[in-house]
């Protein structure tokens, strides 16, 4: 019998293989794809979030136990979806117009799949309107990062635009320059100083 816990340590370890073995034995033996993506996959990259937060783990660390997620949820996405199971809620993410820096992005978004979100990636250099699109098309909430001071003013427009379109889609921004005063300056619902705090707050969001 395949232990849950097993997948949630191969994940931390970054071993895609295993996970992707492991995933399909629990499924072949019967047991719940909800149950092996909250107590598997969500429960080992709970931990990654933990330990990169501490500064015990650094970004190739979390990297790669991502990729492990990724051979996870290959299995699971198809099956989950056909078996009508929502997720937390779902992400639509980008870099600023301007802007062309995506590694911190990219690190938020595959934390959010991991925690259970459906996300959807918009790229780099994205303009208002495709964040807005996003919001109309059913995204809670709406990430926007970005490395230049020079870019991060785009970050207001983006928040005009949705609020203009009378969205109730939330935004959390981040990226080296952003700070909280400056997310409080501009009406974003969230500021994230890291990854694993941007989903934290994304999730303290969906349940207020």
């Amino acid at each position: 019998m395949v232990s849950l816990n097993a997948i949630s340590e191969a994940l931390q370890k970054g071993k895609a293989d295993e996970v992707k073995k492991l995933v399909t034995q629990a499924l072949e033996e019967k047991i719940a794809p909800k149950k092996v993506l909250e107590e598997g996959l969500i429960a080992g990259m709970d931990i990654i979030g933990g330990r990169f937060k501490r500064n015990e783990i650094y970004i190739p660390e979390v990297l790669i136990a991502a990729r492990a997620m990724h051979a996870g949820m290959s299995i699971l996405e198809p099956i989950l979806v056909k078996a009508g199971i929502k997720m937390i809620g779902k992400l639509a993410i980008g870099t600023v117009k301007g802007d062309l820096h995506d590694i911190g992005k990219n690190l938020v978004a595959m934390m959010y799949k991991g925690a259970g979100f459906e996300v959807q990636d918009l790229g780099v250099d994205v303009p208002a309107d495709k964040y807005v699109k996003a919001a109309v098309d059913g995204a809670d909430l709406v990430g926007l990062s970005a490395l230049l001071t020079t870019t991060m003013v785009g970050m207001k427009g983006v928040i005009e635009s949705l609020k203009e379109k009378g969205t109730k889609t939330k935004v959390i921004i981040g990226g080296a320059p952003v700070t909280q005063n400056y997310a409080d300056e501009i009406g974003a619902a969230g500021y994230a100083a890291d990854a694993a705090s941007a989903v934290e707050i994304g999730k303290k969001l969906l349940s207020k």
